[in-house]
Order: structure tokens, then C-alpha cells, then sequence
């Protein structure tokens, strides 16, 4: 450990051990930041018979500032022990941040793969100019201490063509060697992910470049590339979309095109992109493979948003959604909350209406419904309405700028609602469509909805979180 990181793990410390104020919107059910800024999950990945979620942090400036990597791990997604920083921005090659990235689990260790930031000083516009993005791989033998860092790739080491944005390395092994993506812009502001190989983790080569027939914004972030059930999809947050209307609602999109041919060969195309989350904080989701499912991870926040959060007075902002297991049905991706949240479930209460209807609420719940009050269903300070084909979104309190948004569903027939201190999830059709934000009302919380239906309402228990 050099003395870099020795000061920034004592001031990283200092900032997480100083003593918070009572908070009401200090989150219950969703990983959050012990203090300062979260964004992107980073290094997803069960390892060692323990889960490990990894994110971007900044600790000493709640606005964001110089991003370090953050760590929780598990055992069962419910009880969680918050672990010492992993990644510190400590080498000259990651000086000016440790950006996102993925884990690579082996026999060996857990290798940590990331973009290093380095912004040089002087007049550049840090697109074309100024700016070194490069990948970097960190090798930890236990997933808790950091063995080594070691530069793999920088700016020269990248196809032509491109500009200085060039980031968030998703690595994963198959048939035998090791496949790296990567979201790019290219010099004519284009969008694009770019495949890399290896067969020893550290030396890569180019192998592919995924892009759309027609571009389809100017940057792709935070790529994923699985297959579920045989069939491929590449996952991407990207910047300038030209899409409108649902899913096209804030300032970044955020979803999947389905991949018809090898990734690794040139003849691969993209299919028609598909929003992965229809509501106003959701992006840079990361996935993994754990106990025979693919779980979703995603930022419940969105980059250079319009609206804002209250909790920066108070010292924190941003958080994680919670665990979500991904289905394929029909060509399409699905959502649902992972199983163990179920257990956070307590104080049920089963409820049949017959036109308007009232249902106190505690400060966390998840509720159940189906029926004709599907139509329109009130939180206290966020609405829901479902009208000609359209899920929509509402904040007439406590949405701090935040303003209505749609996601496309026929026939709405049951919604499974996480709600949160600060925070909400909604999934339609058990995952059909999902739609997460972040939301701050005062006051008492009631369920308000009419017509016939049904409803099941829990209270929902907090995570266990120790500080190890």
C-alpha cells in the first residue's frame, strides 16, 4: 500500500464513521452510499460462496467528486456487511477516477477490471482530446484485499477511429478464453461496443466492433453481453438515443437489442432496441450469474438529470435498486424482485375493494394488485394510471422535478409495487414493464385506489447491514 492509499483509506474512514443526523429518507431495502455519492454498480459477481456489489462512490462530496469503488457483500442479499473501499484512485493511470467495470471470478482470485480516468491538464475538450481512458485490471486473492493493479490498455492501444471515451470494461470467460466489451464513442459521434479477446486476461486484441445500421446516439455505456435461454442480448446505457416517448422520457435511455449472430463475428447484428426500465432513475445496470439465475443490478439515479435530490443536504445521495432476476419470454427480457426479498416481508394484510378505497401505510411496503383499480393507483405524493394502452408515472408531491413518464402496457393485469423511505420500484405483468424512481414524500403514506380488486400489503423489514 502506497501513501496515497494509505490517507485516502483514513479519510475514507473518518467520513464513514462521523455521526449522521436521524434521516427519514435514509433507504431501508435498497443498498446505499454509508455517506457521499453512488452511482454505477461495478463488479457484480458471487464469489466465494458470497455475493459482492461493488459501486461507484465518492465519499467526501455528496454532488460526486473523484469515484472510487465501494463495497457490500453477502451472503443471501439481505443481510449485508459494508466493506472497506476496494479501488482507490491511487496510480497515475486512474488518478482522476476508478470508473466502472466487472469482476472476473477464478480458481486463482477475483480480478477487477475497470476504466481508469485521467484528465490531463490545459485547453481540451476531453472528447477529441485530453483525456486517457484506460483499462485496468485489479487482482484481489480473497475479494475483500487488494493484491495488485496493472495497466492492460490505453488510448493508443484502441482501434481508429475513436475518441477519448472509451470505458466500462464487462469481461467474461467462455469455450475456453476471455471476452471483454467495451462502449465507445466514435470520432463521427457514434455509439458503439467494441469486443476484445484474451487467453490469459491480461494481453487483449480487438476482435469485433457491435453497432446499429444507423447510429443510434453518440456513446454507449456500461455494455453487457449475455445469453439467456440460447438467445443473446447486449445491454447499453446510451447517450443521445433519438428515440421519443416511453423509454425515451429522460435525458439518457437505457436497455438491450437482442444480438442475431456470434458476438465475435462481423456479420452479428442488433436487433430493435428495447428499454430496459420505463421510469425516471434507472441506469448503468450490470448482470451476473448466481445459483443458476441472472440477476440485474441497476443505478436508481440518472447522470446529469434535471430534477434532484433532497439528500444532498444531508450528506449522501443515490442508491442501488434491489436484486433483480431477469427471465426471457418471447424475444423479451423480464424483471422481477430476487426471491429473498420476500422475506423482508412482514405484517400482511389482505384487502378486496368495491370502489374508493383507502389503505394506511407504514414508511416501507410492498404491495400486490390486481383488478379494475389497476386503473388508478395513488402513493401519497405518486400516482399511477393506466389508460390506452400507457403506464404512467406521476409526481404531484415530493418528486423534486421530476415529471410524468410512460411505459407501454396492453392489458395491465396485476403490479407487484417496492416502496421505499426515498425510493420506489414498480413492476407490471411480473415484469413486462418496470418503472424505478426516486421520490420524497412527507407525511403520513396511504394507499388510495378505486373500483373493484384486490390487493396484498407487507411491510417490509430493513437489510442488515454491519460495518466489518
Amino acid at each position: 500500500m502506497n501513501a496515497l492509499q494509505k490517507d485516502l483509506k483514513k479519510l475514507a474512514a473518518l467520513a464513514e464513521a462521523a455521526p449522521q443526523p436521524p434521516d427519514p429518507w435514509r433507504l431501508r431495502f435498497h443498498l446505499m452510499p454509508p455517506v457521499g455519492w453512488l452511482n454505477d454498480p461495478n463488479g457484480l459477481c458471487q464469489f466465494g460462496g458470497e455475493y459482492h456489489v461493488f459501486y461507484q462512490y465518492a465519499p467526501f462530496e455528496a454532488e460526486g467528486g473523484i469515484k472510487f469503488w465501494g463495497h457490500y457483500k453477502s451472503r443471501d442479499l439481505l443481510r449485508w456487511e459494508q466493506c472497506p473501499v476496494m479501488l482507490y484512485s491511487d496510480q497515475p493511470y486512474d488518478i482522476h477516477g476508478v470508473y466502472s467495470g466487472s469482476a472476473l471470478v477464478q480458481e486463482d482470485g477475483l480480478y477487477l477490471y475497470y476504466t481508469g480516468n485521467v484528465k490531463h491538464a490545459g485547453d481540451y475538450d476531453y472528447i477529441r482530446a485530453g483525456r486517457g481512458h484506460n483499462t485496468v485490471v485489479a487482482y484481489s486473492p480473497d475479494g475483500v484485499t487488494l493484491g495488485w493493479k496493472r495497466l492492460l490498455m490505453e488510448n493508443r492501444d484502441y482501434p481508429e477511429g475513436l475518441s477519448c471515451h472509451v470505458r466500462d470494461p464487462k469481461v467474461w470467460e467462455q469455450d475456453g478464453r476471455y471476452y471483454m466489451v467495451q462502449g465507445a464513442r466514435t470520432l463521427d459521434d457514434e455509439g458503439v461496443v467494441l469486443v476484445f479477446e484474451s487467453d490469459d486476461r491480461l494481453r487483449w486484441r480487438h476482435l469485433n466492433t457491435l453497432r446499429t445500421p444507423e447510429p443510434f446516439g453518440y456513446m454507449w455505456e456500461c455494455p453487457d453481453l449475455f445469453a439467456l435461454d440460447g438467445h443473446w442480448f447486449l445491454l447499453v446505457s446510451p447517450q443521445g438515443a433519438p428515440g421519443k416517448g416511453a423509454g425515451f422520457e429522460n435525458v439518457y435511455a437505457c436497455g438491450y437489442f437482442p444480438l442475431d449472430g456470434d458476438f465475435r463475428d462481423r456479420s452479428a447484428r442488433l436487433g430493435e432496441f428495447v428499454p430496459l426500465d420505463y421510469g425516471t432513475d434507472f441506469y448503468a445496470p450490470q448482470t451476473f450469474t448466481a445459483d443458476g439465475r441472472r440477476l440485474l443490478i441497476g443505478w436508481q439515479g440518472m447522470p446529469d438529470a434535471p430534477y434532484c435530490n433532497p439528500t444532498t443536504a444531508r450528506g449522501w445521495q443515490h442508491c442501488l435498486t434491489v436484486p433483480r432476476e431477469v427471465r426471457y419470454d418471447k424475444g423479451k427480457l423480464l424483471q422481477r424482485p430476487a426471491r429473498e426479498l420476500e422475506q423482508l416481508r412482514e405484517g400482511a394484510q389482505e384487502y378486496r375493494f368495491d370502489g374508493e378505497s383507502t389503505v394506511p401505510l407504514g414508511e416501507t411496503a410492498e404491495i400486490l394488485l390486481t383488478g379494475e383499480c389497476l386503473r388508478e393507483v395513488g402513493l401519497g405524493g405518486l400516482t399511477l394510471r393506466h389508460e390506452n394502452g400507457r403506464l404512467t408515472m406521476d409526481f404531484p408531491i415530493g418528486g423534486y422535478g421530476r415529471t410524468v413518464r410512460s411505459a407501454p402496457v396492453g392489458k395491465l393485469e396485476k403490479l407487484q409495487i417496492l416502496m421505499d423511505t426515498s425510493a420506489v420500484e414498480v413492476f407490471a405483468n411480473d415484469g413486462e414493464a418496470v418503472m424505478s424512481a426516486r421520490w420524497y414524500p412527507e407525511g403520513e403514506r396511504c394507499l388510495t385506489l378505486s373500483g373493484k380488486g384486490t390487493a396484498a400489503v407487507y411491510g417490509m423489514r430493513a437489510l442488515e447491514i454491519v460495518r466489518s
